[in-house]
């Protein structure tokens, strides 16, 4: 079990085992080199003039990514000196990503002493939530594996006895247990986590926090509920279908609060139903519930901080999959509300379930409806494997991008053109086309689609087809696989709910 500390401790004196120090470029004006970062000077006065060979042997130029290790035979109290390349002016991303791939570089050491700048409350949260995550492993189905890591982590600090440095250090672990919870259920395989499975975890947990309330509805509910959308998109396979609903209300106390209402795709796993996946595409599409996990772990976390916003979580679970039953291309579905939609396109099946999990939220009339998804390839290709395109509402999409540089993840504003409108209406036989083949602008169309069932309230919607799922090696704080994208935006996207 590892423990947390925060500390004013001098990183010169600790005698942890292993001393992470961030390095960065030389000061303008100076050919080449890297210099210490703030946080290592009792570091730099030990070392004196031995310091810049030594940064020059190791061939450090304070780039991002840098990572060397160094036995430091006396010279400071540890003895292990671990420099991470920070990069110029770094910010609480690029400290989180330093953070991160120390905590990979000295998986032996029993304990770690983080010396990384780490003066104001969010560079210690974003030291903290990067090391753990950096260093997060899934080995549940490894034989004769147990768990590993530092026995003990302090983060050094000279603030670290101020009442906000401590509270920001304390929803750290908060929101980084909530970003491991949330990779452990997305690398979980799909047949160990059914729609069913997923649902009784998810109201399993939230027995266990204070003020959530979990209500399952099973697919016969669902029918008499006339959740056409994710009945259809279930249909095909022997683990039915699953909606369950969160609701956090903070203690009376609080007086009036605004409403959040959060949506989830749950998709357990993508087979493309009848319009199939190649099979390249396949072994990783368990990755296609994470939008549901990520949106659970955010409501527990607001739950567990407190914070004074009504929060409700509606996520939407099924196994698309191929079989007798399997909804085909040219059916119509009837979404809860009533919405009828014509099917093209049985793996464009996110929104479907999105529909019907969206009617259910905008009922309670919400401040604002968040709906995050791992929806389109086609914001990946637009945007890539670690950026979020954000679509809705420009007062919502700007909140939820303040949001998402306060917790440290990438997102970008993406339009949602006019043309949209008249794309997802071309169906002759439906009130909306749910896809239409045309290569171009897919996330956009479906982001004007999903407005659809959103009743005219403030709503964002989060495509996170790319950075959700990590397909190839560690970088920064990012392990592979799942990487819990989404929870801590959320969370501050409550937060920016607060009123003062």
């Amino acid at each position: 079990m590892t423990s947390f500390a925060l500390r004013t401790a001098s990183p010169a004196k600790t005698r942890a085992e292993a001393v992470v120090v961030g390095v960065v470029p030389a000061a303008r004006g100076r050919s080449g080199g890297a210099r210490l970062a703030p946080g290592g000077e009792d570091i730099a006065a030990a070392y004196g003039r031995k310091l810049s060979p030594l940064l020059a042997t190791l061939g450090l130029t304070g780039k991002p990514g840098e990572v060397a290790k160094v036995p430091t035979s006396g010279a400071i109290g540890s003895p292990l000196l671990v420099l991470v390349g920070l990069g110029a002016d770094p910010d609480q991303i690029a400290l989180r990503r330093a953070a991160g791939a120390a905590a990979r570089a000295v998986t032996n050491a029993a304990s770690v002493a983080l010396a990384l700048p780490a003066e104001s409350p969010e560079q210690v949260r974003a030291v903290l939530e990067g090391y753990r995550l950096g260093g997060y492993t899934f080995t549940r189905y490894k034989s004769g594996s147990s768990p590993s890591g530092p026995a003990e982590i302090v983060v050094l600090s000279s603030a670290a006895r101020r009442k906000e440095t401590v509270a920001a250090f304390d929803e750290a672990q908060l929101v980084a247990d909530a970003v491991i919870a949330t990779r452990d259920w997305v690398n979980t395989p799909p047949g160990d986590l059914t729609p069913e499975i997923f649902a009784d975890a998810i109201a399993g947990d939230a027995r266990s926090v204070k003020g959530v309330k979990a209500t399952v509805f099973d697919e016969t509910q669902l029918a008499d509920m006339g959740c056409g959308g994710i009945l259809g998109v279930g249909a095909g396979s022997d683990a039915p279908p699953r909606l369950v609903e969160l609701e956090y209300r903070p203690p009376r106390s609080a007086g009036p609060v605004p409403h959040l209402a959060l949506v989830g795709k749950g998709i357990t796993f993508d087979s493309g139903g009848l319009t199939i996946k190649p099979a390249a595409s396949m072994p990783t599409m368990k990755e296609d519930m994470a939008g549901a996990a990520a949106m659970v772990q955010a409501v527990f976390t607001v739950a567990r901080l407190g914070l004074p916003v009504r929060v409700t979580g509606i996520a939407a679970l099924a196994e698309n999959m191929v079989g007798g039953a399997s909804f085909r291309p040219g059916d119509v579905l009837t979404t809860y509300g009533g919405l009828t939609v014509e099917v093209s396109n049985t793996d464009a099946e996110g929104r479907l379930v999105l529909a019907d999990a969206l009617g259910r939220a905008v009922e309670r009339k919400p401040d604002l409806v968040v709906d995050i998804a791992t929806l389109t390839a086609h914001m990946s290709l637009a945007l890539g494997d670690r950026m979020c395109g954000v679509m809705g509402d420009d007062e919502a999409v700007a909140r939820v991008l303040a949001a998402a540089a306060a917790g440290g993840e990438d997102a970008w504003p993406m339009p949602i053109p006019e043309h949209m409108e008249e794309r997802i209406r071309t169906s002759k036989v439906a009130d909306l086309s749910q896809h239409d083949w045309i290569r171009w602008g897919g996330g956009l169309f479906a982001a004007a689609f999903l407005r659809e069932f959103t009743s005219g309230l403030p709503w964002a919607h989060l495509d996170i087809a790319g950075p959700a799922f990590n397909k190839g090696g560690p970088v920064g704080h990012w392990t592979s696989g799942a990487t819990g994208y989404g929870v801590a935006t959320l969370v501050e996207v409550a937060r920016s709910l607060v009123v003062e």
